[in-house]
């Protein structure tokens, strides 16, 4: 076949391999003659299936095909492809100097045109992490011209592509609190907006002074920080510095936004046992530090009643009540009334519907509004309570700028405010607290909606598309896709119920918040709860019923699938005649031969969990990347930690499962500083601490490249992470023999100063040899490293290895960007059962890179390659100018390299459910998909399965997913 055919292969271009001669087929026959449609003939005539040809989707923008190829083939001449290099790839992009060939954006945050008569308003429940229980919920303050989202948790992005709910539009994020569970979606989603159209857009991001922290995070991996239109409010962090002139706590409500649409206000809530310290502590705010960086073009405006900086307590501790107020409808203009009065009909009739007094016309009098409108009827009033802990419950009950909104508020009638309704998002065991019911109960007839974690949402997943397709594979092949956690939630105990009963057994009536639950503000006609858009629930039985409607012959390929596990019951002569048979029938199982390091394998010794399998941004289909390797007894790592990890963890393993695995977890190990790569750590990490809280443990390492650590260090000074940090450099073969080299002459009682000075020279002399070439381009830090602590983290590194039962962990320099790295496993030796030594197994994973023969030199006679697969054969170029690789080439790199298995990931998000590949190259290889499970002890039929698996799309195109996504964000009109 001419290669320009090969490369343009559809997806399914051929059917099975032949069946019948196959000693793993069936004892019935997989194609009755009783059934005019087999599985056969699917695969057959799905071959002449049209597919739309995809466009280009690049991180962080959404390019043309046609700019993107243009613009990468004007620089090539300039150097942008090394010529120098067996396999090509984009230099300058590798040494981190293509900045200036990106178009230059002026992102504005943008003024829109209000429209006063505002016909529809509503509060909308944008669910992140409700089946999960993972994140803080968003809400949505829908209005005809704005759009206001409170809180913003990782997979905001995924849920509102899910629904078509159009990120462009909002114009506003307020938080409730700062720290992970409120904003780890905000990075993600600032990228996706920056990268929209020509000039990108921008949205202001509201939160207590504690923002300023979360944005010197994330200024160490968003490239263009002028998005991020930070407008912090409240008493600025204090230390030690001068005495203040003022000392006013921040006790009123503070007014955010206030025109024709709607007041907006913050009320600080702070825990109390901080009251000593807000009194006490001098603040040593900076003028120059309240602009962040002007370079990146970041603005941080401090909002106080006074205009002076008032310190507050430990960052992330400041919770804020949000109160939003729409104006008045305003009574009936009476014309009989005005005549009355002497007026003539005219301007002055006018004036006095806009709220103006004007003198009448034939008597001596003015005439007031109130003499010829009929009464006005109140505006709705929402509000929105974060009360993480009972030491913010005591400060809460204890505010009095609430006073009037209670039902029983004593002051003058005039400042009296009923409040329609209180959207809680506190936690379930603090909500059912006699205080917190009795305070529940000042507000009235207010509707109350508990949108915290509550329990009656874990049985409906929240990505409904992505749970169908978990469900279809769960069906075909449950080895390699067990059932989501989710699904596990059967019985309607435990949901949650519709009234909240405290201790002394008083009942307050609430609901509980559900995905795109509405309440209904405007018109005043249908003020109240919308649930018409609520998602129907879905039962994995009825998903299945759908698939074996559509494709019958799914039940049959079920069975051939199960007998692939069956067959490992059999006896070894039994299974070694069949590999025998099979390598006569399928010639590529003779490069397949059973590797020595499976040999008496057990099933608790490793499992490869993908838990993100797409690239760039999340979307409907695949979460960005992320891999757990999952040791059992022994705990666990994480290989990369996108976006969304910890809601993926939580989906596979359980609510349960998922703390278990992250409290299990032995180290967190980051390719390179892209965010679709390590956006979900710092959740991960705040959650570990939580969860062994009071438990003796050691902080969790986290090795990845030195951008990273500015990253965690910012961050740190908002949230305790308990981690520390390693940078990969120091763990890659040469650092490691430097450091085994170090520790012999520690044991030839050479003093410990010694030992860390030959450590750092040893790495610089592997490292940074004069003439010697790393693929990832090596940037020297502007400081020096503590070499002695280096050398201490190393140890525990070696340590927490061993108790792993692994042997080494080493990242290896790739091609992608400056100090980006792939990573080697290496499990220890084990001594069967009479006494033979069996060597461990090895995994390597690629991270982000073109073809690399550093990489490829370190998979030599690996037992697992995951490698990253973004783009098909047929975009060789994007894949250059982008350092990816395309299938066959990530293929390639594992059968050079006598790669036991492959697996491909990373795939492009173009491709929304499985990507193109050329199935004469598949013989030892499976693509991967979100929540994949992979036991070690079941790779040798891990490629038979993957034809198998295709059926389940054997009616998909290949729709270009950025066609949604720009659909999500695009520009209001």
């Amino acid at each position: 076949m001419p290669p320009q055919v090969s490369n343009l292969r559809l997806l399914f271009f051929s059917p099975f391999p032949p069946l019948s001669l196959s000693p793993l087929k069936p004892s019935f026959s997989l194609f009755p003659k009783s059934k005019p449609y087999s599985l056969l003939t699917a695969l057959a005539s799905s071959s002449n299936h049209k597919r739309r040809r995809p466009i280009p989707y690049q991180s962080p923008n959404l390019w043309p095909r046609s700019k993107s190829t243009l613009r990468e083939s004007r620089h090539r001449d300039k150097g942008m492809e090394d010529k120098t290099e067996s396999v090509a790839f984009n230099k300058r992009r590798a040494e981190g100097n293509d900045q200036n060939e990106r178009p230059k954006k002026n992102l504005q945050r943008r003024v829109r045109a209000l429209n006063p008569t505002n016909t529809i308003a509503y509060v909308q429940f944008l669910g992140t992490g409700m089946d999960t229980l993972d994140t803080s919920p968003s809400v949505l303050l829908f209005f005809d011209k704005q759009r206001f989202i409170f809180n913003a948790g990782e997979g905001l992005q995924r849920f509102c592509t899910e629904h078509k709910i159009k990120l462009s539009k909002i114009d506003h994020i307020f938080l409730s609190r700062v720290c992970s569970e409120t904003a780890g979606g905000i990075p993600g989603l600032l990228l996706t907006l920056a990268g929209m159209g020509e000039e990108g857009m921008s949205v202001n991001v509201w939160g207590p002074s504690d923002l300023k922290y979360l944005v010197d995070a994330m200024k160490c991996f968003i490239p263009n920080a002028a998005m991020v239109h930070t407008r912090s409010f409240g008493p600025t962090l204090g230390s030690v510095g001068g005495p203040m002139a003022d000392e006013t706590p921040f006790t009123d409500p503070i007014v955010l936004v206030d025109d024709e649409v709607v007041k907006l206000s913050a009320i600080l809530l702070r825990p109390n046992f901080l009251d000593q310290l807000l009194n006490g502590v001098p603040s040593m705010q900076n003028p120059a530090e309240k602009v962040l960086d002007d370079r990146l073009d970041n603005t941080l405006e401090l909002i106080s009643p006074n205009g002076r900086s008032v310190p507050t307590g430990k960052p992330g501790d400041m919770s804020v009540i949000y109160v939003c107020e729409l104006p008045d409808i305003k009574g009936k203009f009476d014309p009989a009334k005005a005549m009355a009065l002497g007026l003539r009909p005219g301007s002055k009739y006018r004036e006095l519907q806009l709220g103006n007094s004007v003198k009448s016309d034939y008597q001596n009098i003015m005439v007031h509004p109130s003499d010829v409108m009929g009464p006005s009827v109140p505006g709705p009033i929402v509000l929105l309570v974060d009360c993480p802990t009972e030491s913010h419950l005591q400060e809460l009950l204890s505010i009095q700028c609430l006073s009037s909104y209670y039902a029983d508020f004593s002051g003058p009638p005039e400042n009296a405010k009923v409040v329609t309704c209180v959207i809680h998002l506190s936690p379930a065991s603090l909500i059912s607290s006699s205080n917190y019911q009795s305070w529940m109960k000042r507000f009235g007839s207010a509707q109350h909606i508990m949108a915290g974690h509550e329990r009656k949402n874990v049985e409906i997943p929240i990505l409904k598309s992505s749970a169908r397709i978990a469900a279809r594979l769960n069906y075909l092949c449950p080895q390699f896709f067990p059932a989501p956690g989710f699904w596990s939630i059967q019985h309607s105990d435990c949901l949650a119920p519709e009234s909240t009963a405290s201790s002394e057994g008083s009942v307050c009536e609430s609901i509980s918040a559900e995905n795109l639950l509405k309440f209904t503000l405007r018109p005043y006609a249908h003020l109240g709860l919308d649930r018409s858009v609520i998602p129907s629930k879905v039962a994995s039985v009825d998903v299945i019923n759908d698939l074996l409607s559509e494709s019958p012959e799914v039940v049959d390929a079920a069975q051939c699938v199960r007998q692939f596990w069956r067959q490992s019951t059999e006896t070894k002569e039994e299974i070694n005649f069949m590999q025998d048979t099979v390598m006569v029938e399928e010639p590529w199982f003779s490069e397949n031969t059973l590797p020595s390091c499976l040999e008496n394998i057990r099933r608790d010794d490793l499992e490869i969990v993908l838990l993100g399998t797409g690239s760039s941004q999340p979307s409907k289909y695949r979460n960005v990347s992320s891999i757990h390797i999952n040791l059992f007894s022994n705990g666990g790592l994480l290989l990369d930690c996108g976006e969304g990890t910890l809601g993926q963890l939580k989906r596979r393993y359980g609510v349960e499962g998922a703390d278990n695995a992250v409290k299990g977890l032995r180290c967190i190990w980051i390719s390179h500083i892209h965010a679709d790569h390590h956006t979900g750590l710092a959740r991960i990490l705040a959650l570990r601490r939580t969860l062994l809280k009071g438990v003796p443990h050691e902080p969790l390492l986290v090795v990845g490249p030195r951008q990273l650590k500015r990253y965690l260090d910012a961050y740190h000074r908002l949230e305790d992470l308990d981690m520390q940090f390693l940078d990969c450099k120091h763990t890659t073969e040469a650092s490691l023999n430097a450091f085994g080299g170090a520790t012999e002459s520690n044991k030839d009682h050479s003093s410990p100063g010694n030992t860390d000075r030959q450590f750092a020279q040893k790495v610089d002399s592997t490292l940074f040899a004069k003439g010697s070439r790393m693929e990832s381009y090596w940037k020297r830090p502007g400081s020096p490293v503590d070499d002695g602590v280096v050398f201490s983290i190393l140890k525990s590194l070696q340590k927490l290895l061993g108790e792993a039962g692994l042997k080494a962990l080493i990242s290896v320099p790739v091609m992608h960007c400056p100090q980006a790295f792939g990573v080697v496993l290496k499990a220890s030796e084990r001594v069967n059962s009479v006494g033979k030594v069996i060597p461990g197994w090895k995994l390597v994973y690629s991270g982000d890179t073109r073809p690399c023969p550093a990489l490829t030199e370190a998979s030599r006679g690996a037992t697992i390659l995951i490698h990253e697969a973004t783009f098909e054969d047929g975009m060789v170029d994007e894949a250059i100018a982008r350092n990816h690789s395309t299938t066959k080439e990530a293929i390639e790199v594992g059968n050079s390299a006598g790669v036991y298995r492959i697996i491909l990931t990373h795939f492009s998000q173009r491709y929304p459910k499985i990507p193109v590949f050329d199935e004469t190259h598949m013989h030892k290889t499976c693509i991967a998909f979100d929540l994949m499970s992979i036991n070690i002890a079941d790779l040798p039929v891990l490629p038979k399965v993957l034809p198998y698996l295709k059926l389940l799309f054997k009616n998909e195109m290949i729709v270009d997913e950025s066609d949604e996504m720009l659909d999500a964000v695009s520009v209001a009109s």
